[in-house]
């Protein structure tokens, strides 16, 4: 018997047991862990393990009902990251790491990979100017869509336009998505600006201390009867970010920038009538 609940996971449990409230807490952890590089199915590993302790790749494949090649390429995968370590004995036993000690080298190591790339930088770029444009034709700038998922491409995107704005920038935004703003530093660029910036927020006198650093005076509380889930930014009147999926989705972030004149134009008549209707924070 005890052999036979070793395959039952919380990843098999339905909304009428018990053990459902606890699926939806992984669920989460999943969701978290996709920011630190690892795929759906790879967390999914590190967390059966760190729950149900050591086990064997057959285990592992049988318990989460995956297929037996791909089980070995996550659990090879998840030693090449740190956070699985293996035994020297047969048949393998494989473990996860604590948690905390896994998003510490996670962190780090995404930390060493974006310095080599840094690094890089100066090479490349001399290699760049090394080959000729053919493009001798420059017509007027084109209207352009790219599609983000996930932080990383979007959080990209908002550092490349924080740090090439020159007249004005505009955000407007929910409470969740102004605490990512915040805790990813992107808030630190308008301190000491000589640009104009305003913002828009449904923040709460709890999270107000954001915008300590900040001139009151460019930011206002939304309406409580905006929904949260609108969010966008506006960069000089020529580049938009429009979250489709913003911090309120439990999904992953997607969002979509474009220099479309009509689009960005359409969402700054909106921001200005929201602006207006809008009240100042509390000092």
């Amino acid at each position: 018997m005890a052999k036979e609940t070793t395959q039952t996971s919380i990843f098999d449990s339905s909304p009428d047991s018990q053990m459902y409230e606890y699926k939806l807490s992984v669920e989460k952890v999943q969701t978290e862990l996709l920011q630190y590089g690892l795929t759906s199915n790879q967390s999914k590993v590190f967390i059966y393990l760190g729950k149900y302790g050591s086990k064997t790749a057959p285990e592992v494949c049988k318990a989460l009902k995956l297929p037996r090649t791909e089980t070995y390429h996550l659990l090879s995968a998840l030693q090449n990251k740190g956070v699985v370590s293996a035994t020297f004995q047969h048949p393998i036993q494989f473990t996860a790491l604590p948690l905390d000690k896994a998003i510490w080298i996670l962190v780090n190591s995404e930390k060493e990979r974006v310095k080599s790339l840094e690094q890089m930088e100066k090479g490349l770029s001399e290699l760049w100017e090394n080959i000729p444009a053919f493009d001798s034709i420059h017509d007027e700038v084109e209207e352009k869509f790219q599609m983000l998922q996930g932080s990383n491409q979007i959080h990209s995107k908002i550092t490349e336009m924080t740090d090439s704005y020159n007249d004005e920038f505009l955000i407007l935004g929910s409470e969740k998505d102004y605490l990512k703003l915040y805790h990813g530093d992107f808030l630190e660029s308008f301190v000491k600006s000589k640009q104009q910036f305003r913002l828009l927020s449904a923040c709460s006198e709890k999270t107000a201390y954001i915008f300590d650093d900040l001139e009151r005076k460019n930011i206002k509380k939304l309406s409580k009867d905006i929904e949260n889930h609108l969010c966008f930014i506006l960069k000089d009147n020529g580049e938009m970010l429009f979250f489709t999926k913003n911090a309120n989705s439990t999904e992953e972030l997607f969002a979509m920038w474009t220099n479309s004149k009509s689009m960005v134009y359409s969402m700054k008549l909106l921001f200005e009538s929201l602006w207006t209707n809008s009240k100042n924070i509390h000092l």
